[in-house]
């Protein structure tokens, strides 16, 4: 009985010696997984000339055992600079856990615990590999860094803050990638900003500059305000924010006054929604009613379906081509119609031309604006760089019930001034890249050469033109004549088909192309930062 007992325990511990082993097995590639370079990183967004990078749950504890190694540039012949807004790794002595950058001549680090870092560093070089590495530890947010071109000495990070400056006057370079990092702003575009806001992030929200590229950024102190209105602006929510000393405004190009609408001549849509009330009136939600500065119901379509045969749409013609730098939108602001638009994409097109789908500056898609909330806040958007057409049209994507808009489109009149800008290229090597060189809008001056054969073409075009012209004057009353001995209206055949019906209605106006939706894709021209008319082709 005894060595039966024994010989129990004996098969018991070799089971629990072959589940440790299995269970050994199993976790080791998971182990291994979790040292792949990359496992560590976090938020990261480049661009041709800035970006940012984070530890992995940043500003939270950054996992045990990770790795993550990434190399980051800027242009040839540019020198790189990153900074450091934090670094809080728990290893003192960067045994296991350490931050280190290695370029082709230097080293930089290893970084960690209470030593000493410097907030920048100014490489000899465009090009770093950025290292950072974790073993067991408890607590730590990890890191957090920008970085620019040597063309951008006044590059800050994404956690600088108004209160953090003393000047009343200043300007920043604001790398690409700061919407999405931690920390609140307060106020808007209008008022302005509480002084504890972040810079970048509240820059972005005023459409001052976009995510995915960054930019140049001046600042103006004012005297604080009792209280701050936030509003959801270029998918950052600013928050109603207390009273405060000192407030910051930005300043811009003066392109975003509201463009004016007669909604009767310039707003159509592709359905209204008609019903009858208790009382027996008809109500109908018009294109008409789409204006944001109208009190009343708004616009709304008459199909509620999620799965539309087609994509509804709202429709404004400007009456002439003009810059268009951002669009203001509400739900059917009426609390017994929980009605308001989600997200939508914006078509834009000139006089004939082909519907174009306005795309996003990194992946060259099309480009998905974040739209209400609710049926009554509004919800402003930024076209980085702006649209310049005569019709825009606002397609819904997703919608809270039924599809509901007023808009207000932003912008200004086209001058010679706002005719010729430069859309910067990315690089090939970085996140959201693209192909293009540095393109300028401008007209070619011609040369002395191209001068003389134009003196020359002015006096050959007319007289070929009216030898043509001729000709065809003699051939047309040939013709003429001909027709007369034969039947007035067409063969028999003829009369059988739509022709006799095009004859009789000879002034029947067809349907035009402006409400036909087309998703044709076409090849897309020159990519140009005003002149978008010619740019982000569907």
């Amino acid at each position: 009985m005894v060595a039966g007992a024994r010989g129990d325990c004996a098969t018991a511990a070799a089971a629990r010696r072959g589940l440790l082993a299995l269970l050994l097995a199993i976790s080791a590639p998971l182990w291994l997984r979790a040292e792949e370079l990359g496992d560590g990183c976090g938020h990261i967004v480049t661009y041709t000339d800035s970006g940012t990078m984070t530890s992995k749950n940043y500003p939270g504890t950054y996992p045990n055992h990770t790795v993550c190694e990434r190399t980051i540039t800027v242009p040839k012949g540019k020198r790189l600079i990153v900074r450091l807004g934090d670094l809080d790794i728990e290893s003192q002595t960067c045994a296991s856990d350490y931050l280190l950058f290695t370029s082709s001549s230097d080293q930089y680090g290893p970084y960690c615990g209470s030593m000493t870092v410097p907030k920048e560093l100014l490489l000899n070089t465009n090009e770093v590999t950025v290292r950072f590495e974790s073993g067991s530890h408890i607590s730590g947010r990890g890191f957090l860094l920008t970085y620019a071109s040597s063309d951008h000495p006044d590059l800050i990070t994404c956690l600088e803050r108004a209160n953090h400056y003393l000047k009343t006057e200043y300007s920043k370079f604001c790398p690409a990638g700061c919407r999405d990092i931690a920390g609140d702003i307060s106020g808007n575009v209008v008022d302005g900003y509480r002084d504890t806001s972040l810079l970048c992030k509240a820059a972005i929200h005023a459409g001052i500059i976009a995510d995915e590229l960054g930019g140049q950024i001046s600042v103006h102190l004012r005297k604080g305000l009792s209280r701050y209105e936030g509003i959801l602006a270029n998918g950052v929510l600013s928050r109603d924010g207390s009273l405060s000393d000192k407030r910051f405004l930005f300043t811009s190009n003066g392109c975003s006054t509201a463009l004016s609408l007669e909604p009767e001549r310039q707003i159509r849509a592709s359905s209204c929604w008609e019903w009858i009330s208790e009382t027996g009136d008809q109500v109908r939600w018009s294109a008409g009613q789409a204006r944001l500065q109208d009190q009343g119901p708004s616009w709304a379509s008459g199909d509620r379906s999620k799965n539309h045969r087609q994509r509804e749409w709202l429709r404004i013609d400007l009456g002439e081509k003009k810059k268009i730098t951002g669009i203001r939108t509400t739900g059917s602001t009426q609390s017994n119609f929980n009605f308001y638009v989600k997200s939508f994409v914006m078509n834009f097109k000139d006089n004939d031309s082909k519907w174009k789908t306005y795309k996003g500056i990194g992946n060259n898609e099309e480009k998905v604006f974040q739209g209400n909330s609710n049926f009554r806040d509004p919800v402003r958007n930024n076209f980085i760089p702006p649209i310049v057409a005569r019709y825009v049209r606002v397609i819904p994507h997703t919608w809270h019930q039924r599809i509901a808009l007023k808009v207000e489109l932003l912008g200004c009149q086209i001058t010679p001034s706002n005719d010729s800008l430069v859309w910067p290229r990315t690089s090939s090597d970085t996140v959201g890249s693209t192909k293009r060189e540095d393109e300028t809008i401008s007209q070619p001056i011609p040369s002395e050469e191209m001068t003389k054969g134009l003196n020359i073409t002015t006096v050959v075009i007319p007289l070929v033109l009216l030898a043509l012209l001729i000709a065809g004057v003699g051939t047309f009353a040939i013709l003429r004549k001909k027709k007369k001995k034969g039947n007035p209206y067409g063969s028999a055949k003829t009369q059988k088909t739509d022709c006799w019906k095009q004859i009789k209605y000879p002034f029947a106006r067809h349907q035009s192309a402006e409400f036909t939706i087309s998703y044709d894709h076409e090849k897309e021209m020159t990519q140009k930062l005003d002149l978008i008319t010619s740019d982000m082709a569907d």
